[in-house]
């Protein structure tokens, strides 16, 4: 009854709070509309990639996943390798539905992003104007610290009892609550250190500035519109038909069927496809998700000037549910040009999807094996440099 209070409560408050701020048409997104799918089809139009990925595939440790590349709206490359599910003797196949895990980090910064292109909230709100009761050391904390990950709030694995935690299924309401229970790593907005827990506060407030749930909202604004047919959230674990993840342990090649996303429902529990992918990634760099305002807000720098170097290189930029780097500086021969993307990892799956902006050319890699990170990152930068015609990476620079 409280949750559902509370639920009441915060509409009550956006319904009053939207109505003193009409929207301004020159900030709109252009509305979502279903985008034209290309057949889904095997394409090798990068003959580079497409040997270096039948190398690296073969064997019992070979790389197991799917990868599309394309410029623009053509889709230069298209192709699945490895299975699905070993038990069940179940190949990959062009449209088989992966779990984004961080990836889905951007699609709850975008919700958010949309209210506040809705005038139903800013970025700039207090954390404590959307969650009641409120600690008094979230005081300072603004949304914008949360998208940015510079709020402080502890991350979900940096708690005490996290194997526990990680196994046991939880609710929005308990996610919130047990948030409450922990100090602050440091002052809102002087650090940036990376956090799910946040992602969750976020997914909490979309959930009661809408006064549906995350799944519900990011359904109706985004996925239906958009006609991504096979995207959705598992949140409540009852999604069917996943490709099951695996890991590489002592013992062998094992399935990781525990995953348990609830406790990452805003972070890290969305599940797509490639093509599904492609059409989010053209519609959100090309202003069909939110308006031009919110997207330069998403793809800013919104570390502290202080943010060291990450492991002796040249560190992101720390955006709203998405990074910018130049990944090719991490691959030999090196390329220089900046990408934004993002990563996921959890439960037996890995994933980069990024995006070059000046050449239009977007990469999605997913693998259903928790410990093919390096495969990953090499298969994206070799896919983005061909694409961009670069020289093509043969290793990772150590």
């Amino acid at each position: 009854m409280a949750l559902i209070a509370a639920t009441v409560l915060g509409a009550a408050v956006v319904s009053g709070f939207a109505s003193s701020r009409p929207v301004d048409p020159a900030r709109r997104a252009e509305a979502p509309a279903p985008v034209p799918r290309p057949p889904i089809e095997v394409v090798q139009a990068l003959p580079e990639l497409t040997e270096a990925l039948d190398r690296v595939s073969r064997g019992e440790r070979g790389f197991s996943g799917a990868v599309l590349v394309a410029r623009g709206d053509q889709v230069l490359f298209r192709q699945v390798y490895g299975m699905a599910d070993h038990a069940a003797d179940r190949p990959l196949a062009l449209d088989s539905k992966f779990r984004l895990a961080s990836v889905s980090k951007q699609f709850t910064a975008a919700a958010i992003l949309k209210l506040q292109d809705e005038g139903v909230l800013s970025v700039y709100d207090p954390l404590c104007k959307w969650i009641q009761p409120c600690p008094a050391a979230w005081k300072p904390i603004r949304l914008h610290h949360l998208l940015a990950h510079t709020s402080g709030v502890p991350d979900l694995m940096a708690r005490p009892a996290w194997g526990l935690q990680r196994v046991t299924p939880a609710t929005v309401a308990d996610l919130t609550e047990a948030s409450k229970q922990y100090r602050l790593q440091f002052p809102p907005g002087s650090k940036v250190r990376y956090d799910n827990a946040g992602y969750n506060l976020l997914g909490a407030m979309v959930e009661r500035a809408s006064g549906v749930s995350l799944a519900t909202y990011l359904q109706r604004t985004f996925f239906t519109p958009l006609g991504m047919k096979d995207t959705g959230s598992d949140a409540d674990g009852k999604a069917r038909d996943l490709v099951t993840g695996y890991a590489h342990f002592p013992g062998g090649l094992t399935p990781q069927n525990d995953a348990n996303v609830s406790i990452v429902f805003a972070a890290g529990a969305l599940y797509s496809t490639l093509d599904d992918m492609l059409i989010w990634e053209r519609a959100l760099h090309h202003g069909r998700v939110v308006s031009r305002r919110s997207y330069a807000q998403m793809t800013a720098d919104h570390a502290p000037d202080s943010t060291p170097k990450e492991r002796g290189r040249v560190r992101r930029d720390w955006g709203f549910g998405l990074f910018a780097n130049s990944l090719g500086r991490q691959v030999r021969p090196a390329f220089e040009d900046r990408q934004i993307y993002h990563t996921g990892s959890w439960s037996g799956f890995r994933n980069l999807v990024t995006y070059q902006p000046d050449a239009d050319v977007t990469v999605i890699v997913l693998s259903n094996n928790y410990h093919q990170r390096d495969q990953v990152f090499l298969i994206a930068e070799q896919a983005m440099a061909e694409a961009l015609g670069r020289p093509f990476p043969t290793t990772l620079a150590r």
